[in-house]
């Protein structure tokens, strides 16, 4: 794959634009990929960021601070407008792993946080819905209660491994299981992996951050998770 393009949000966060090889103009679908909580780590995205690319879809991964002031609010909503103006009218996905799932998730359930937008579906990956989305402020198992965005529920995917002693699978078979009864539709896809695992990565100490996995168990378990958000990309 090409080297990803950096780009910047009019807030000053940096963009890397992942382009399947032979696309230089937003030809293709475009997916929003937000990372987890640590600082500013769009690089931890960076190998499922090219598996989706490779399958043919524009990925955008942006930075963003969990530890900011609003918990990272502004700047995930100032991605997000990056990659509508990217995506000029086109079909756009917003996916996250970790505290970056429910954030997606939010979008789709409040499209008031995005002046009454929709997302053409959403992907969650190993992630637990019962705190307040980084997006919204709100607990995405309170919102479906209550009945948010019941008239145009977009569709949900989620992904979560088997092995994530983090954030257990049971967490996104619960909301699976939630979105379902509220009307949404939803798909759980379980695969043979731990947190870090499911994009990818395994978990460095010494660094404590997440490094790209040559283990190839990892990387056929995460070949999973990219096969499902460019499907969902590609309205398959």
């Amino acid at each position: 794959m090409p080297e990803p393009q950096l780009a910047t949000t009019s807030l000053g966060k940096s963009v890397d634009i992942h382009r399947p090889e032979g696309i230089t103009a937003p030809a293709a679908p475009t997916v929003l990929l937000w990372h987890g909580s640590g600082p500013d780590e769009r690089d931890v995205m960076g190998p499922l960021a090219r598996a989706v690319a490779a399958r043919g879809v524009v990925v955008l991964v942006p930075d963003w601070r969990a530890d900011a002031a609003d918990g990272g609010r502004a700047e995930l909503l100032d991605s997000l407008a990056f990659a509508r103006d990217h995506a000029a009218g086109g079909r756009l996905v917003v996916a996250g792993w970790s505290a970056g799932a429910p954030a997606a998730v939010g979008v789709a359930l409040r499209p008031e946080t995005a002046g009454g937008w929709r997302p053409a579906a959403v992907v969650g990956i190993a992630a637990q819905y019962d705190r307040p989305a980084r997006t919204t402020g709100t607990v995405l198992l309170d919102d479906l209660t209550a009945g948010r965005a019941a008239d145009a529920p977009v569709p949900v995917r989620l992904v979560h491994g088997t092995q994530d002693t983090l954030e257990d699978v049971a967490y996104s078979r619960k909301f699976r299981a939630a979105l379902a009864e509220h009307g949404w539709e939803a798909d759980l896809t379980e695969i043979p992996a731990d947190h870090a695992g499911s994009i990818m990565t395994e978990y460095d100490p010494a660094a404590r951050r997440c490094r790209e996995s040559h283990d190839p168990a990892v990387r056929a378990a995460a070949a999973v998770t990219a096969q499902v958000i460019a499907d969902v990309a590609r309205g398959v």
